[in-house]
């Protein structure tokens, strides 16, 4: 892994959530992958649960923006700073989310562990 090959999967991550696409999440993830929401959650493992997870997940969000900034890259990591706001389905509240996450790639620059942390602001619709 380095600045390139995180900057182009983060891009694939971002693009998957803006379009509520499980399938191209899945894409980028080895196919025993575990992938935690926030550190309390119990851990996902392999595609399945992945897609299931985004698609109940981004079922009730529109007007995705997806954004982050890359903390560091080292040898199979990478961390970075996100956020994404979104509209919830139907009530139309306004979802802001920040966090940090922790990558880890194997060889073929799939994601093998992802780890999130991130905190919440929603504010219902005028």
């Amino acid at each position: 892994m380095n600045l390139d090959s995180f900057k182009t999967w983060l891009d694939a991550y971002g693009r998957a959530w803006e379009n509520r696409d499980p399938q191209a999440a899945v894409k980028i993830f080895a196919a025993d992958a575990t992938y935690r929401e926030t550190p309390f959650d119990e851990t996902m493992r392999g595609h399945e649960a992945i897609s299931k997870y985004w698609a109940e997940d981004t079922r009730t969000q529109e007007d995705i923006k997806f954004s982050c900034e890359i903390l560091t890259v080292s040898e199979g990591r990478g961390i970075a700073h996100w956020q994404v706001s979104f509209a919830r389905i139907p009530s139309k509240a306004q979802v802001k989310l920040d966090g940090i996450f922790v990558a880890y790639f194997n060889a073929e620059n799939l994601c093998t562990v992802f780890e999130e942390w991130w905190h919440r602001e929603e504010t219902e619709s005028l």
